[in-house]
């Protein structure tokens, strides 16, 4: 892929126009676009915008989405012309972002369903020390010191209808059902645990039955979308068999509660248990059933996710070495359900951000256009000597409930983006080359 970013500042650094030109390889047979100025539309306050996508035909592999696609390629580039911009202003990066804060949605000038980047961004440089940073680079034996921040975004998925059920037994244990699929980011914890809170039964109690055709349409996975979308219906499926307990109870449903196995009124003391209740009814089992419709939810309202990445690396000049020292990333999702979780899967997006700006490339053979490497074992990719312990994660305290009832935006390959910027940036402040093309190898830096 290549991209060519034109920007246009006044000398306070306030953007007057954006330009994104943006052309990505595809084959002879087939269409694959990545819409990088997706991007562009959505992160800095301008009032002239023109951004344009192509695709090239080339005899090459067909390409397919990796790494978060979209924005991950697209802020490489408008984040890395962003601190270009900065220092030709002699504007510190973080101050030229915050000066260019989008308040509404600059593509469409719609609101946000919410935003708190300025408190990301606050929050970041103060764990990071951005502040107090020093402003010349600086030696650490062989090691040329450089620091480096760009902005992430992503957008908001929200498949249409997932459905889901809850199944409520009379000795108090719950079967979640739902025809999602599980792609290691955590709803299988996830799930559980909004079932537990809205019945009020540990997590032990409750199973969860997914990835079959047979059981309730819950759409892809990608992008947190299975979180907010099945989620939600996971949370409706619930809140709906506590309704019919409540009311084989005797009791409004919703004016009803539930904890340690017992269905209430809010705020009263004991209770009925959920055997007590539904043996006087001679019922085994009730099936709550629950669904999620976005068009329902965040009318008129633009949603994107936000954050910023701060980056510490090392550069041995006689060498050619990049090493990464330290980062921090801070982000404005929504409610995050499980931070345990949320906090695993960001750090993981680093790492493969750090990959995709250090070191990991597909490099053709120029007759044939065929990979010269025909497995992982000829690609480098990041091990743990290659990521330090010190990667922190830090959330904004934030709750959608526009983009979902469960109040999440979802997080998804958001930590991969904007780090392969912070990456170039921090090399630049250590070295002063300016480095345009990825991944950032040894030959770069000599």
């Amino acid at each position: 892929m290549a991209q060519k970013i034109v920007l246009a500042a006044d000398k306070s650094g306030k953007l007057t126009a954006v330009q994104q030109d943006v052309v990505n390889l595809t084959t002879v047979t087939d269409d694959f676009v990545e819409f990088a100025t997706e991007a562009s539309k959505g992160l800095y306050a301008t009032p002239a915008m023109r951004l344009s996508q192509r695709v090239e035909r080339a005899n090459v592999a067909m390409p397919t989405a990796l790494r978060a696609p979209v924005e991950g390629p697209g802020t490489w580039a408008l984040e890395s012309a962003m601190d270009e911009l900065a220092h030709r202003l002699g504007i510190d990066p973080l101050d030229l972002r915050l000066i260019n804060h989008a308040d509404t949605d600059p593509a469409t000038g719609q609101p946000w369903s919410s935003k708190k980047l300025r408190e990301a961004y606050e929050e970041g440089a103060r764990l990071f020390g951005w502040r107090e940073r020093p402003r010349k680079p600086q030696r650490d034996g062989d090691w040329l010191i450089g620091y480096g921040m760009a902005t992430c975004s992503m957008g908001c998925f929200r498949n249409p209808t997932p459905a889901a059920e809850v199944r409520l037994h009379r000795d108090g244990t719950v079967l979640i059902r739902t025809g999602t699929q599980d792609i290691g980011t955590g709803t299988l914890t996830i799930f559980p645990q909004i079932a537990a809170d809205v019945l009020g039964l540990p997590m032990e109690r409750i199973e969860l039955e997914m990835g079959d055709t047979q059981l309730p349409e819950a759409g892809p996975t990608y992008g947190s979308s299975s979180t907010m979308g099945v989620g939600a219906a996971v949370l409706a499926a619930a809140e709906d068999a506590r309704s019919q307990l409540a009311r084989l109870a005797n009791l409004p449903p919703d004016e009803v509660e539930m904890q340690d196995g017992h269905i209430r009124r809010k705020g009263a003391a004991g209770g009925q248990t959920i055997a007590d209740v539904m043996s006087h009814t001679d019922i085994g089992e009730i099936i709550g059933s629950g669904s999620f419709d976005p068009a329902q939810h965040g009318k008129g309202l633009a949603m994107r996710t936000f954050g910023a990445i701060f980056m510490e690396v090392g550069v041995d000049p006689g060498l050619g070495l990049l090493r990464l020292r330290r980062a921090v990333g801070s982000y404005s999702a929504g409610r995050i359900v499980n931070p345990r979780t949320a906090r695993s899967q960001m750090t993981g997006g680093i790492i493969w951000g750090w990959g995709m700006a250090a070191m990991e490339q597909s490099r053709h053979e120029p007759v044939l256009g065929r990979f010269l490497s025909k497995n992982l074992s000829g690609v480098a990719i990041p091990v743990n000597a290659d990521i330090p312990g010190d990667i922190i994660i830090h959330f904004v305290d934030e709750v959608d409930e526009h983009a979902s009832p469960i109040g999440g935006k979802g997080i998804g390959e958001l930590g991969a983006t904007g780090v392969a910027a912070a990456v170039a940036n921090a090399v630049f402040d250590a070295t002063g080359k300016r480095i345009r093309e990825l991944p950032i190898t040894p030959e770069k830096l000599l």
